[in-house]
């Protein structure tokens, strides 16, 4: 079976960007995601986001607290950073252990911002955020997200945007301690955790990428390639539907390579 190209659905946000190149044709909306989408109830999410504003502050649930107030899924996730500007930084965490009465007080303040650990975030970098990692994205950054398939988001803060919070389901489901947010490669592999494992695949001439589960999706972050007789770019991205068990790939490229388990 020959994979599938995913499609990509462009999300407006007050945060968002202008400036999508090269990944994207640039937008005159501010575009903040662009989720690339197959077919309904794949596992894993993979998404571009673009900034120019600070997020709010915001935390996912875990499996379990999901499942038990009838959610579907937890959302655990990593952040592959594309572009980033001079000074560009990303939250994840805490710099010290807080309580949960302190971390209310701090989203109602605004004073959570600077109880979180800030990371610099340039281009190569890899950052990984369990459920329950209370974090913010700084603006001057692409980056790619991969996730599970869920968009369950309580905020904390939003300095002072007309957006509802959760501030009760949020401080219930938050790690109230730091973490270390800034993942180490271990030779091409950026992330294997309990959900997923992502690689990163340097294309240089032709290459054979095996499917290496039943939910394989390949996304293209630089440089041209063609993809089983296909001509492509940075942008697009494939869902290599069980049973295929390879994809041809030949050009000059970076790619991610996610396994969903």
């Amino acid at each position: 079976m020959q994979p599938r190209r995913l499609t990509p659905r462009f999300l407006e946000k007050v945060w968002g960007a202008t400036h999508l190149e090269p990944w994207f044709p640039d937008s005159a909306q501010k575009i903040g995601e662009v989720w690339l989408e197959g077919n309904p109830g794949l596992p894993l999410l993979i998404k571009f986001l673009f900034t120019t504003g600070k997020l709010s502050v915001q935390v996912h649930p875990g499996d379990e607290y999901a499942a038990e107030h009838h959610q579907s899924l937890g959302k655990t996730e990593m952040w592959h950073v594309l572009r980033a500007d001079a000074g560009a930084k990303i939250a994840a965490g805490f710099r010290q252990p807080v309580t949960k009465a302190q971390l209310e007080a701090a989203a109602r303040s605004g004073e959570i911002e600077n109880l979180l650990e800030w990371f610099d975030a340039r281009a190569g970098d890899t950052f990984f955020l369990p459920a329950g990692t209370v974090h913010a994205i700084g603006p001057g950054l692409a980056l790619i997200e991969v996730q599970q398939n869920s968009d369950i988001t309580y905020r904390l803060y939003d300095y002072g945007r007309p957006r509802e919070l959760h501030l009760e389901q949020g401080i219930a489901v938050s790690s109230l301690t730091p973490h270390a947010a800034r993942a180490v490669p271990h030779d091409d592999v950026l992330v294997d955790c309990r959900y997923f494992t992502t690689r990163r695949i340097e294309v240089r001439g032709r290459q054979r990428v095996e499917a290496a589960g039943k939910h394989t999706y390949l996304i293209v972050i630089e440089g041209t390639c063609d993809i089983s007789g296909e001509s492509t770019s940075a942008g697009a991205g494939w869902y290599l539907a069980p049973p295929s068990a390879a994809v041809e790939i030949s050009g000059s490229a970076m790619c991610l390579l996610v396994v969903a388990h």
